[in-house]
């Protein structure tokens, strides 16, 4: 809760509230996540696509390594597990040693669709964790894709994946087999082939095959048990930083054996911050009455909250969020955060109700739980969303062959 600070007479001080306008907005359009493949394909000679990342060099065989949650703060904070990753930071971002950013909000299904389709969430869609689906009014889960939902109408955009492929660029994505018919992956992953290997390791050598399968190639893997050991136990933890060690062996091992002509881009979805189990860390939306006056649904997550009101409170929902709240976190109504570009540069139709009547994002070390009604994710350590620079910087650390 906001506390006023006091005066030296003992009067009480309003709050100093946080203007939306301050946020840090993501980079789109020259150095976000959804710029990446856009610019890989550009510079293979793809048709229709910009080169919007202008540090980037062209190579024939591009390789994209997306590993999930590791946020560029997090590789700076860890030299000793991360060697190589560490050895890499000078080379992000064309050589300029700058990260990305992830997109609003930092979080896997919209960073995935953006990576996949180059399009900002206030396109494709995938513009929260849970967001309310207009159709129906129900919160639709769109990591979990609860309740069902036909994958291509949600996001109807064709993926980088498939227009490369029809330009003749040799085109893979290498994950586990889990994924391979997941909603997500067929509208923000699909196109070209799909190919199933359990191990990191044989991911790796995999998709060092799949670069040499053409004269221009497009691959894409991934690896994901490094975020959910940040969620469980934190970036703090013997747990992450065990997952860590693995991952820059990963990225050691697919460097190694680069075709020639071969650039690797090893990425992230998101950062990921720790938040102490305290009450002044963690509110409990589901136990807070005023929160929770008019409000019809809580969508998002715990950085980063998609608000609907009942009809006709929207506006008392906006006022009360930035009374309570508005010291530790962005509180925006739907139009200001649309307006704000926290979206993208424009927000389709579709697009528009899935937003919350307001939205939410941390500034501060804290996170609005559900207890009752996620009590998954309330549990969780280390969490994500918001854009803050351990949140939303990702690297993009390049090898050359």
């Amino acid at each position: 809760m906001v506390q006023p600070t006091t005066t030296a007479s003992g009067w009480p001080d309003e709050p100093i509230l946080l203007a939306p306008a301050t946020a840090p907005v993501p980079e789109y359009g020259s150095g976000s996540l959804a710029d990446l493949l856009p610019t890989l394909v550009a510079r293979q000679g793809a048709p229709g696509f910009d080169a919007r990342i202008a540090e980037l060099t062209p190579a024939d065989r591009n390789c994209v390594f997306l590993i999930d949650g590791l946020g560029w703060e997090q590789i700076k904070e860890h030299p000793d597990e991360a060697p190589y990753l560490t050895s890499l930071l000078a080379t992000s971002r064309g050589g300029t040693g700058r990260p990305l950013t992830a997109g609003f909000p930092a979080t896997t299904a919209a960073s995935l669709a953006s990576v996949g389709t180059g399009r900002f969430p206030g396109e494709h869609g995938l513009s929260g964790y849970t967001v309310r689906d207009p159709d129906t009014g129900e919160l639709m889960n769109q990591l979990r894709w609860k309740p069902w939902t036909p994958p291509h109408v949600w996001q109807p955009y064709p993926t980088v994946f498939q227009l490369a492929h029809e330009a003749g660029i040799h085109t893979a994505q290498v994950s586990s087999p889990i994924f391979q018919d997941t909603p997500l992956t067929k509208i923000a992953l699909s196109g070209g082939t799909f190919h199933g290997r359990l191990s990191g390791e044989e991911r790796m050598d995999f998709s060092a095959e799949q670069l040499a399968a053409g004269d221009r190639s497009l691959v894409y893997t991934y690896y994901s048990e490094l975020d959910g050991a940040g969620h469980r136990f934190g970036i703090d933890s013997d747990a992450w930083r065990g997952q860590l060690m693995f991952v820059d062996r990963l990225v050691q091992r697919l460097a190694d054996q680069l075709p020639p002509r071969s650039a690797l881009y090893v990425t992230a979805d998101h950062g990921m911050v720790d938040i102490p189990f305290d009450e002044q860390s963690r509110i409990d939306f589901d136990e807070d009455w005023e929160l929770r006056a008019g409000v019809a649904l809580l969508g998002g997550e715990g950085r980063a909250r998609h608000v609907y009101a009942v009809p006709g409170a929207e506006n008392d929902v906006l006022t009360c969020w930035r009374e309570v709240l508005g010291e530790q976190f962005w509180v925006a109504s739907r139009d200001e955060a649309i307006g704000l570009g926290w979206f993208g540069d424009s927000v389709d139709e579709r697009v528009y109700g899935r937003i919350g009547d307001v939205v939410a994002a941390a500034h501060d070390d804290v996170v609005i739980t559900a207890s009752v009604k996620e009590p998954h994710e309330s549990a969780m350590v280390g969490v994500h969303g918001s854009m803050t620079p351990a949140e939303q910087f990702v690297p993009l650390l390049e090898v050359r062959s």
